[in-house]
């Protein structure tokens, strides 16, 4: 089964799940949802258009730097209230939770080879800006890569491809996270995009994790 490998590094990342009203969370590694959204951008698929050929590529992650969770606090107008009422009248402070100096080894694999080849080429060319999560933080370096669409599956191409970056020094012999989309086993992720991105429904998925070791 095909794979395609993404690059997602940058000096500030955000990828929530659960933000409700003033706070806006972040998962230590990249979502589906956010991923899948990244690569709409890329093909220029409008946000109200049907999704179900992405939404069935099973997601991997490889963790080559774990990022360091950390706070902003913004003010934020137009917040939704505990009555699902918009008060345009009312500004919070706004907790938003980002991950800074992170590097992921993202794969997606599937049966169709041409969809993938279809992805990586919008990778290298666009439609619209790239963001890992937010418009406000785009990618440190190019998403995609030279030999990013391999012949194997998600887990061997994610065990075998190079580091993507060094590790931090306290972290230089610690071994790698790697979590793996399940069908049914593993903690549960509410980041299953089941409807196009517009109307923001979500279902659950199951991801395992491992620790495995890769060379520096």
């Amino acid at each position: 089964m095909p794979t395609l490998l993404l690059r997602l590094a940058g000096p500030m990342q955000s990828w929530g799940t659960t933000s409700r009203f003033d706070e806006r969370d972040s998962q230590l590694e990249p979502s589906k949802s956010g991923v899948l959204g990244l690569v709409c951008a890329a093909l220029g698929r409008d946000r109200a258009e049907p999704i179900e050929d992405l939404a069935r590529l099973c997601m991997g992650v490889r963790v080559d730097r774990e990022g360091l969770l950390m706070r902003d606090y913004q003010t934020a107008t137009g917040v939704m209230t505990a009555a699902g009422k918009v008060d345009l009248g009312r500004t919070v402070v706004s907790p938003r939770y980002y991950l800074a100096d992170a590097a992921f080894l993202v794969g997606l694999d599937g049966h169709d080879r041409n969809l993938l080849a279809l992805i990586q080429s919008a990778l290298r060319t666009p439609v619209w800006p790239l963001a890992l999560g937010r418009k406000a933080f785009p990618p440190g370096a190019p998403v995609w890569l030279t030999d990013g669409l391999c012949d194997a599956d998600l887990r061997d191409a994610l065990l075998v491809a190079p580091r993507i970056a060094e590790p931090r020094f306290e972290h230089r012999e610690a071994p790698l996270r790697l979590i793996l989309e399940h069908a049914e086993h593993g903690s549960v992720r509410l980041d299953q995009p089941i409807a196009p991105f517009a109307e923001r429904r979500f279902g659950p998925r199951h991801v395992a994790t491992e620790v495995v070791h890769v060379p520096v």
